[in-house]
């Protein structure tokens, strides 16, 4: 066996994503790129804020400019800034000693659930969810479980109780979520605080609630709701992928609520996962970061395409709820089989992603984080593939 066997499938697995990738290349080689209608990335394509860039410019110019290794929970400049938003948006004081910078959200997560999750052990999910968590579960060791949500994709309390059982460490939640758009509101996360408290007394152990927010700053017609005030045994995760547009340059942090159960030993078993994966994250990056600190993209864009998608959907007649947050819409497959409804859309030249890889078939995820002319170019197909599974 040339690798090991838990990977096998995992390759596979990947091997889809890639596959994706390839197809979207073939399409657009053999039609122009212009004629090729790519929805299915989340990759932020609004441009970064000019504060940014003028920080990074002198940055680069200055004498302080440090390339040394970083400390692993990153420096403190940029930690004591987090600390004091994070203060602000959660509505409980944030010392600076309890956030870490990492490679990302992604290194974030696997950092926090390294540290808190035993190799069996539950990490409870809402579903749809940010399909990365099955591998984050994979490399944990641990189970991917997941509650259904409602018919909005909001919170079901009653389905997530019924999901606890006493193997379950972590409950993650993802707001606004990918793929959903959904905002989960402050009596929806007031209710989980309650009932994660009352769940960890009945069954006698600690169950930690991690919410990863990088869409924390996208959002529409809602506001996020302070986690950390409603369950103090509460890990919030962020990154600076899409408020700043910062992809590719993988900075992120997790901040632990102070008054967490043994919130100093996560805090530093974290920490110490950071290390022994990647040292520290990207030092450049964390300079720059903190002299931007507040700064934001241009959201107004991705409302605006919001609104165009939407009615673009409405008018062919799909189903679907106007995402609240994030820049995915996630309509309901006319064809009970979303994988086909995706080849359907494919030979429109129209690319999506399978709700099934979201934890929730009979779905599609549109990502709108594209130039309005891909959005209009891609109507005539959306509205075609329609009328082509009605007749179906």
């Amino acid at each position: 066996m040339p690798i090991a066997e838990r990977m096998i499938r995992r390759v596979a697995d990947f091997a889809v994503i890639k596959n994706m990738f390839e197809e979207g290349r073939r399409l657009k080689e053999r039609f122009g790129a212009e004629n090729v209608y790519d929805f299915s990335l989340g990759n932020p394509d609004v441009p970064p804020p000019e504060e940014f860039r003028a920080a990074l410019r002198e940055l680069v110019r200055s004498d302080t400019l440090s390339f040394g290794y970083a400390p692993v929970a990153g420096h403190l400049p940029l930690r004591q800034a987090l600390a004091r938003r994070l203060s602000t948006e959660h509505g409980t004081p944030v010392p600076p000693e309890m956030v870490v910078v990492t490679v990302g959200a992604a290194g974030a997560l696997n950092d926090i659930l390294r540290a808190l999750v035993n190799p069996g052990e539950e990490i409870l999910t809402p579903a749809p969810y940010f399909l990365g968590y099955d591998n984050y579960a994979f490399l944990t060791d641990a189970v991917l479980k997941t509650a259904p949500t409602d018919a909005r994709f909001h919170l079901d309390l009653a389905a997530i109780e019924r999901a606890i059982t006493p193997q379950t460490r972590v409950v993650l939640i993802n707001s606004p979520n990918n793929p959903s758009g959904a905002v989960y509101a402050a009596a929806e996360i007031n209710g989980l605080g309650r009932l994660l408290a009352a769940a960890s007394d009945r069954l006698g152990g600690r169950i930690y609630l991690v919410c990863d927010e990088p869409y924390r700053r996208i959002v529409f017609d809602a506001e996020v709701a302070p986690v950390m005030a409603a369950y103090p045994h509460t890990v919030v995760v962020n990154s600076f992928s899409k408020e700043l547009s910062l992809a590719g340059e993988r900075i992120g942090y997790f901040a632990v609520h102070p008054q967490a159960e043994d919130a100093e030993t996560i805090r530093d078993a974290a920490a110490a996962v950071n290390s022994m994966l990647v040292v520290n994250a990207p030092g450049l990056l964390q300079q720059a970061v903190a002299r931007v600190l507040g700064a934001a993209v241009d959201v107004s864009a991705y409302r605006r395409r919001r609104d165009l998608m939407g009615a673009i959907l409405n008018e062919a007649g799909y189903e679907f709820t106007l995402p609240e947050g994030a820049f995915y819409l996630f309509p309901k497959s006319p064809v009970p089989d979303d994988a086909r409804f995706a080849d359907m859309l494919k030979e429109e030249r129209i690319l999506v992603s399978p709700g099934r890889a979201f934890g929730v078939p009979g779905y599609f995820r549109i990502s709108f984080a594209v130039p309005d002319v891909v959005i209009r170019g891609a109507r005539e197909g959306l509205i075609r593939a329609m009328r082509r599974a009605a007749g179906a």
